[in-house]
């Protein structure tokens, strides 16, 4: 599946139809891309945490929130889903994306939920990033 929009083209063969997870961490990863801020963080609890290996380690909402608005300079031009993985309370995306200054950054990202239903929230996450 592709569909170019706002300008990002995004890539995902991932059919998550049946799936409220893998749906959700489809619509995660493009909101994280087109900067819908709002968006991702409904579906974090307070007490979030975002593990970039190597990077930083960020605890709490608001400071995913304040990240998340501090990296809305690094423009996507694409984003490709590889795949969407999901089991239990688990999950993870990885793929590539293509910035704007023609940067490739290969990445997974892998989910903690706070529990097991489709309406559970992001507890953690782990994301592992390699600049290409």
């Amino acid at each position: 599946m592709h569909s170019y929009q706002e300008n990002i083209k995004i890539e995902c063969e991932e059919n998550c139809g049946n799936s409220p997870k893998k749906l959700l961490l489809k619509d995660v990863s493009i909101a994280l891309v087109k900067n819908e801020i709002d968006f991702c963080m409904e579906w974090m609890k307070e007490e979030v945490v975002w593990d970039i290996i190597g990077d930083q380690l960020i605890q709490g909402k608001e400071n995913v929130e304040k990240a998340l608005n501090e990296m809305k300079d690094q423009e996507v031009q694409e984003l490709r889903i590889h795949n969407i993985i999901t089991h239990g309370n688990t999950g993870s995306v990885n793929g590539m994306l293509v910035r704007k200054d023609k940067e490739n950054i290969a990445f997974c990202d892998v989910y903690n939920f706070a529990g097991f239903g489709k309406k559970a929230k992001i507890q953690k996450i782990t994301s592992y990033v390699i600049h290409l």
